[in-house]
């Protein structure tokens, strides 16, 4: 094979075309799967699949050896709906390569492969390598990271690749979604009978919206609460509402578990407040770990990070880290630079060698 960096840069930028080209909608990433699993394949490295996550090993995998999983999604949201470009046209302009995932994740899943053929046939390594690139993480669905990881093995440690500009999220926060629901008695608005669900709901909603958990954290901040949404069952303009329902997003720091993000919301409000799944957990590696350390030695910097990535559904040592910018994520006309992923290759491959 060959690893010279340059052609595995050309590789990779080839590839994200082909990828932004095929529609990938989380849940409907069998064809991008059938894409990564034949180039593979076509390196003669051979390659697994299991629903639509695909995977691969070192050619000399070493059971007695730890292994770093290198990991990132290949499916995408749905276009902005005010993209002005085709978001499945590849196209390069000005130095930028646009269309819809090219930021999110295809630099970051693209670099990440490139790094990972260029160690494959490697003996030296004190390490192995494993790459997954899976499925529905934009929707943190159950047939993606979360179903593969049970097939993949010990795992020591993680590269999960989000666009960071190749900085290192070391900890990120975790999401809760909270279904609440207050109950009060329905009436006729003309002579204020009932009891108002909305009114009391308010009273639930303003505690959330100025209750400050007093742990604050160095990397993430504060714990944040926010309602999203509020509906009542009524269509009726006359009608006093008997229910009154809300959606919160909360966002918990490190230092905190959710259940004890929850049992001081039941104590705080009157609403019935039920979790939808306790799965992102907020998640954080030690920045004295051999994958941060190589990190600063190549002058990266740290922080903490406020979105979610399949990070958290890993029960070991994840680096969060990638070509491309966060900001760009899901907006019309997504793109990421060429110079990015060309960096992020030769980066990553720096940050490895550092371990041997």
């Amino acid at each position: 094979m060959n690893n010279d960096i340059s052609i595995l840069q050309k590789n990779a930028i080839e590839l994200l075309q082909q990828l932004i080209a095929i529609p990938s909608f989380s849940k409907e990433e069998d064809k991008t799967a059938a894409l990564i699993e034949n180039f593979l394949l076509n390196k003669n490295i051979p390659a697994k699949k299991y629903l639509n996550n695909v995977w691969a090993v070192t050619q000399y995998f070493d059971e007695s050896k730890p292994t770093i999983l290198l990991n990132s999604h290949h499916d995408t949201v749905k276009p902005n709906s005010q993209y002005s470009l085709d978001p499945f046209a590849p196209a390069i302009e000005d130095g930028k390569l646009f269309g819809l995932g090219s930021n999110d994740a295809g630099g970051c899943l693209v670099s990440l492969l490139a790094t990972f053929c260029n160690f494959y046939e490697r003996k030296d390594l004190k390490y192995n390598l494993l790459f997954a690139a899976s499925a529905e993480e934009e929707i943190s669905g159950i047939n993606g990271i979360e179903a593969l990881l049970p097939k993949l093995g010990k795992i020591d440690c993680a590269i999960v690749g989000e666009p960071t500009q190749m900085q290192m999220a070391v900890a990120e926060r975790g999401l809760m979604v909270l279904d609440c629901i207050t109950s009060g008695k329905a009436g006729h608005a003309a002579r204020k009978e009932g009891e108002n669900a909305i009114y009391k709901a308010l009273k639930d909603i303003e505690w959330f919206n100025n209750y400050q958990f007093s742990k604050v954290s160095d990397l993430l901040g504060p714990v944040n609460m926010t309602v999203t949404v509020i509906e009542t069952e009524n269509k009726a303009h006359n009608v006093v509402p008997a229910q009154c329902r809300f959606v919160v997003d909360i966002r918990v720091n490190e230092l905190y578990s959710f259940e004890e993000v929850l049992e001081t919301i039941k104590k705080n409000i009157a609403s019935n407040a039920t979790p939808r799944s306790c799965r992102l957990r907020s998640t954080s590696i030690a920045l004295e770990h051999p994958l941060v350390k190589a990190g600063l030695q190549l002058n990266r910097t740290y922080y903490g990070s406020p979105t979610t990535s399949d990070k958290a559904l890993m029960f070991f040592p994840a680096l969060k880290m990638g070509p491309g910018d966060s900001a760009r994520s899901h907006s019309a006309n997504e793109y990421i630079y060429i110079h990015e992923i060309n960096e992020g290759i030769d980066l990553f491959i720096k940050l490895l060698e550092q371990l041997l």
